[in-house]
């Protein structure tokens, strides 16, 4: 069985010294040293599909001694002492990647690698804490359990097709599509279902998508509708996302009216 509850098993390493658990840490800072900001993935949501996912966590921090060091860790949960999981960096046990900017300001980096196939679960998707962890050359140092939050979320696909094309204007035109996501129990794409999704059109020689209609998706993650054609151009769902799978939108499909 390749799946395993791995944050219980990260749980039970750090009660036996194997790794740092978040109850090491908690908000204090010794020293002149500051925190200017953190980033995970680039700002944007982590959205993991059926395939492994790495992405860069960095802190920027100043100090009048310069900048050492830096460790972070996600989880999520009410109790940083008690985290319901959490999640340690690749390089958990080697110095960050530092990079300085200036003799007092560097931004420090490490990397998290995200496997479905082995320990996600469906259950992990949604917001996690970021914890970090910063040491300066003078043995200051600041630690703070929950500088910023992120997501943790299914990837999702969104399909789309308008017919029949071409077709004469005045003429029912069907368009219909399919909402699925990332399915880490399984180890599928599965549809989403009950889920609000735009129709959009956009009129050929225009860069923008008007909003139509909203229709849910089916029990299979299936969409369906008919419109009236008018004019050529191109037809799209868009789905807004949630918590747990991020907003997509379906490539247009062109339809030529005459």
């Amino acid at each position: 069985m390749r799946k395993r509850a791995t944050f219980a098993v990260l749980a039970a390493a750090a009660a036996l010294g194997g790794f740092a658990s978040p109850a090491a840490y908690a908000d204090e800072t010794v020293g002149d040293i500051q925190i200017t900001g953190v980033s995970v993935n680039g700002g944007k949501g982590i959205a993991v599909g059926l395939a492994d996912k790495t992405v860069t966590v960095s802190v920027t921090a100043t100090d009048p001694s310069g900048i050492w060091d830096a460790d972070f860790y996600l989880w999520r949960g009410t109790d940083p002492d008690n985290p319901d999981a959490y999640i340690t960096p690749n390089e958990d046990t080697t110095p960050a990647d530092c990079v300085a900017s200036s003799a007092t300001t560097s931004t420090c980096s490490k990397t998290f690698t995200f496997e479905p196939d082995w320990w996600l679960t469906n259950a992990d998707a949604g917001t996690w804490k970021v914890g970090v962890d910063v040491s300066a050359n003078d043995d200051s140092w600041t630690q703070r359990d929950a500088y910023t939050t992120t997501r943790i979320q299914r990837y999702s696909k969104l399909t789309v097709n308008a017919g029949p094309e071409p077709i004469a204007k005045g003429k029912t035109l069907k368009i219909t599509g399919k909402l699925t996501r990332a399915n880490w129990d399984t180890d599928v794409y599965a549809g989403y279902t009950a889920q609000p999704v735009k129709l959009q059109f956009r009129k050929a020689g225009t860069s923008t998508y008007t909003t139509i209609k909203t229709v849910n998706t089916s029990s299979t993650g299936d969409l369906q509708t008919t419109t009236t054609a008018s004019v050529d151009g191109y037809w799209r769902w868009n789905f807004a996302g949630t918590s747990t799978t991020p907003a997509v939108s379906a490539t247009g499909d062109y339809v030529d009216v005459q």
